[in-house]
């Protein structure tokens, strides 16, 4: 993996998190080739980092699906391609608004209230992962009181097989799912259990598309391996 970086990262505290994003972002937009070996010293030199955040940051990769930690080689990229993000998100899709669906009639006021704070916390976010981890916070809460098991499980299963953490790749992605998120949310109040679960459906559809749109738009710029990430 002989290939020029040029980044430079801050704020400490979250360091691991940032490289994994600019490692994720790295490998949606096939700058890294399936099958390629990440390796930890010259991603570290790169980054100007030590090698403890770039494991962590590999260990997290790994659990959405995107490297596998292979003994004797370290990280491998996985192959992996839009009809895949594209069957991930339309299954999430499904599944995630037929649980919603069984989870409004049983949603509490405390609920609603922690509903309420999340959305306010994604607007006020200004790193992404912050908003991110809101966002998470936010799906399990719609599904909080599904019976369902099995159906969670598999919507789980989902989640680790293809990241959540792209509101940072697409542009205007953070300020739309705001607005989607408040539609969701009223439905919600009102116990409109139908709504809520088609405005949700229809929300990861839209974010779906807008990334397999982004990736495509991306990979036909110029290469590089990694830009600058500023806005981390």
């Amino acid at each position: 993996m002989n290939k020029n970086l040029d980044l430079k990262l801050e704020d400490r505290d979250t360091l691991h998190l940032k490289v994994c994003n600019v490692l994720r972002k790295a490998i949606l937009q096939g700058d890294f080739e399936p099958g390629e070996r990440l390796i930890q010293e010259e991603l570290a030199k790169a980054l100007d980092v030590s090698r403890m955040p770039v494991r962590e940051a590999l260990r997290k990769l790994e659990t959405e699906g995107l490297i596998e930690l292979v003994p004797h080689r370290g990280a491998i990229v996985k192959p992996f391609n839009v009809q895949d993000i594209e069957e991930i998100y339309t299954l999430r899709a499904e599944l995630e608004s037929l649980a919603v669906s069984k989870s409004v009639g049983s949603i509490k006021q405390e609920d609603i209230q922690k509903l309420e704070n999340l959305t306010k916390q994604m607007k006020k976010s200004i790193e992404a992962e912050e908003f991110v981890e809101a966002n998470i916070e936010y799906h399990r809460m719609l599904m909080k009181h599904c019976s369902w098991k099995r159906l969670l499980s598999f919507i789980e299963t989902l989640w680790n097989g293809f990241p959540q953490q792209t509101p940072h790749m697409l542009a205007g992605q953070v300020d739309l799912s705001n607005q989607e998120h408040d539609e969701i949310l009223n439905a919600v109040k009102d116990g409109d259990a139908d709504r809520a679960a088609s405005l949700l459906a229809d929300h990861i559809k839209r974010t779906g598309k807008s990334l397999i749109e982004s990736i495509h738009k991306s990979k036909g710029e110029p290469r590089s391996l990694l830009q600058k990430i500023e806005d981390q």
